[in-house]
């Protein structure tokens, strides 16, 4: 082709003419091995603050080349030929370091540039012409050449991924979590961690890193380890169904070894007396592959029974698996496993648009402040009350301040209300008599449709046999009941609540592991039934624990400096002695004879502050007190000032950014004020102190004025639309002309048909200039 014709072509013509036939000459196989313009990302959520919900956008791959499938080895990024041949190279680079790929080419037609990402010393870029691009054999080599491996090492590396009718694959990051500990087996590492944000797979990552091993003869016995069955029971009828009758759960502590694949419950394998610790039946080389799920929770505490059993089968490989890699000082997951061998946060996911984003709600109670009870003063059951001045570490801990927990309940019901009374919640109460305290509040505060179904609201606790059957139907996304679980550790982890879309937290959190887990039950994404993020309402400042540095950082570390709460906690973390086989002992008693319960005291919220979080994760906090006002004024200018401003329609854009920026939004208000005020008279009466007008007195205003009696009748029709949107909706939504493309505009022509009612676009935007001038003249 002249070149000067090649100038023509459009980026995705020098893909089919140039790139496309280069890759097939090269040895490609164009369907199993070449991935072309495909998104590897789902689109960060973004939710305003009407929490109308919108998608970022992706990131998308010109070409992804791959020895296998799950298996990429080069990313090619092409331009048009207007273009240098090297243009996409830094784009190219970005995709391959997210990726995890270590060639990278970039294209204008003419030719290629080379990165090769396994160089560290020497030549790693270089020109090579369009039938010069390696074939995958080539690739191959030069990749397991860089990476030291042998034939056999490079043969497991290969092996394929488990796939099925269904044509799920693995998402970029679990594609990278599994193909990182597969080679690291290879290379015979002992132990190996992985850290993955609660919702994005891990059991599914490990169902297959043992397919993979298991069909490359590398790992013939596996054993997988929870501490809750639960875990155990999902990961058997979802991610690990396709190992069938390979596959066995160790229960009523009885052992078979004619399987391969083992799932087992710490506590099921273990025990004080030695005929429970039916571990030591099977030989300490049986098991050559042993993961370790949610390991944060103390499996490797030196003085734990768990950590027996890693120490008996210490000849296998170990894998452990956590969203919380450092648990406390005397234990840590890291120390025993190593470095993170991957690392996939929960800001990462939320970046990519596979976990939900969410917004929090704080609310202070007078009373958290501190309560100091009456001289001689008596609890509900006669017990005198201590001299002494309790706070909110005291409540539900020490003493049980009925009138608190009734605000909780009805300011929960009262969100709910406002919002949707079926989202999935749960609430983390202090301990099991706090839980059903606070059901009781809450099915007191939701009679109504408590008395329809009575599995609206339930408790679900480690000893309460009746709410733990409610625990499946509650993760079930396809069943609406129960709605409102009270909680207090039993479902902070490992519970796939898909659903869930209000977490309340109503107990004091001072480790950061803990409260990464809590916040974890939200954080999956579920289209299919709409749920796209979720809520937090702390009652305890535990949200606090945001600004902690390591909070979707890098690994968790202990410091002495949280150590105040940790220390309470620590022995929380470890391994629990485990209550009777043939019950538990009921807490009610113990509830009321040494907690005080007082029944008299008057309880108010006193501050209520929304905070959203940026696209970087970092929280915004939305309250105009505390100088506020002052600062506004100081940004909108008096009052006629801002009002000129107002009504030039290039700059409400800017003025209403200057007042999301500072908090004052209309959703932030719409409690108080209502849908009935435009944002502008909110201001007008907020920071000048004006008289507040609704939205229908603006428009009757505008009808009754000069500019709509001299409107065309063809006219007035879109304007009266336009009047009865404004009020429906903010002023910022008149200005967008995308507006003519739904109801009722919709009903009366097509854009370009009403637009032609005004004598084209810009005569069109005029009018709106105008409309707007005559809402705000009065």
């Amino acid at each position: 082709m002249n070149p000067l014709d090649k100038k023509q072509l459009s980026e995705q013509d020098i893909s089919t003419k140039y790139i496309t036939p280069a890759i097939i000459k090269a040895g490609w196989d164009i369907v199993t091995q070449v991935s072309e313009q495909k998104s590897f990302t789902s689109g960060q959520i973004i939710v305003d603050e009407e929490e109308n919900v919108y998608r970022d956008e992706l990131k998308k791959y010109d070409y992804l080349l791959s020895f296998k499938p799950g298996i990429p080895l080069a990313i090619i990024e092409v331009k048009d030929n207007n273009h240098s041949i090297g243009e996409g190279m830094q784009q190219g680079l970005d995709y391959a370091e997210i990726l995890d790929v270590p060639f990278v080419y970039s294209t204008n037609g003419d030719g290629f540039i080379e990165h090769d990402r396994t160089v560290f010393s020497g030549i790693k870029e270089k020109e090579i012409n369009l039938d010069q691009l390696p074939s995958p054999k080539e690739l191959w080599d030069r990749f397991t050449n860089a990476k030291g491996l042998n034939d056999e090492q490079s043969k497991i590396l290969a092996q394929d991924f488990y796939r099925d009718d269904s044509g799920k694959k693995p998402r970029y990051y679990q594609r990278i979590a599994i193909n990182r500990v597969i080679e690291a087996v290879a290379n015979n590492v002992p132990r190996i961690l992985l850290v993955m944000a609660t919702g994005s797979g891990k059991t599914y990552v490990a169902s297959q890193i043992i397919w993979r091993l298991w069909k490359a003869r590398n790992k013939k016995r596996i054993l997988f380890l929870a501490d809750r069955n639960i875990l155990l029971d999902q990961t058997m009828t979802n991610d690990f169904k396709h190992f069938r009758d390979k596959m066995t759960k160790i229960t009523e502590r009885e052992v078979d070894k004619s399987y391969e694949i083992y799932l087992a419950l710490y506590q099921g394998i273990t025990g004080k007396e030695d005929f429970k610790n039916i571990y030591k039946e099977f030989s300490k080389d049986f098991f050559d592959l042993i993961i370790v799920d949610e390991c944060h929770r103390g499996s490797i505490a030196d003085d734990s029974e768990w950590h027996q059993v890693l120490e008996y089968f210490n000849d296998a490989t170990q894998i452990g698996l956590t969203a919380t890699p450092k648990d406390d000082k005397d234990a840590s997951n890291i120390d025993y496993f190593g470095e993170p061998i991957y690392t996939y946060s929960l800001r990462q996911g939320i970046e990519d648009g596979f976990l939900a984003p969410y917004k929090v709600i704080n609310i202070e109670l007078d009373i958290d402040e501190g309560w100091q009870p009456e001289e001689g003063m008596l609890d509900k059951y006669g017990k005198v009350i201590e001299e002494k001045t309790f706070n909110q570490e005291d409540f539900d801990k020490t003493v049980v301040i009925d009138g608190r927990g009734e605000v909780v309940a009805k300011r929960v019901t009262q969100f709910l209300r406002e919002t949707d009374r079926f989202t999935k919640t749960i609430v983390f109460c202090t301990d099991t008599p706090h839980a059903e305290r606070m059901r009781r509040a809450l099915v007191n505060q939701n009679s109504d449709l408590y008395s329809l179904n009575s599995k609206y609201v339930v408790r679900i606790t480690g000893d309460d046999k009746v709410g733990k059957l409610e625990l499946d139907s509650f993760i079930d996304p396809s069943s609406d009941y129960p709605v409102i679980a009270t909680s207090s550790k039993l479902m902070s982890t490992g519970v796939d609540a898909q659903t869930c879309g209000l977490i309340v937290i109503d107990k004091n959190i001072n480790n950061l592991t803990e409260f990464k887990q809590i916040i974890g039950r939200g954080t999956r994404v579920n289209e299919e039934y709409n749920k796209y993020f979720f809520t937090i309402i702390d009652f305890r400042n535990a949200t606090r624990l945001f600004a902690d540095p390591s909070f979707d950082g890098d690994p968790l570390d202990y410091t002495e400096e949280n150590s105040k709460g940790a220390t309470k906690k620590r022995s929380e973390t470890k391994a629990k002695k485990q209550p009777p086989e043939k019950g538990v002992i009921i807490q009610s008693k113990s509830d009321r004879n040494n907690k005080l319960i007082v029944d008299n005291v008057a309880v108010n919220i006193k501050m209520e502050t929304v905070s959203f979080f940026d696209k970087d994760g970092s929280i915004l906090k939305n309250n105009f007190k505390d100088g506020m006002l002052e600062r506004l004024r100081d940004l909108l200018g008096e009052y006629e000032v801002f009002k000129t401003k107002w009504i030039n329609t290039g700059k409400i854009e800017r003025l209403t950014q200057i007042l999301e920026d500072s908090g004052l939004t209309l959703a932030r208000f719409s409690q108080e004020f209502g849908n009935h005020y435009d944002i502008f008279d909110i201001v007008g009466n907020v920071v000048y102190g004006k008289v507040l007008v609704t939205k229908p007195e603006r428009v009757n205003l505008v009808k009754e004025g000069e500019y709509y009696k001299t409107t065309s009748p063809h006219v007035r029709i879109i304007i009266d639309a336009l009047l009865d949107k404004y009020v429906e909706v903010d002023i910022k939504q008149i200005l967008n002309i995308n507006l003519l493309r739904i109801q009722p505009f919709n009903e009366i022509g097509s854009p370009t048909e009403i637009l032609k009612i005004f004598g084209g676009k810009d005569k069109y935007l005029n009018q709106i200039e105008n409309l707007i001038a005559a809402i705000y003249s009065n």
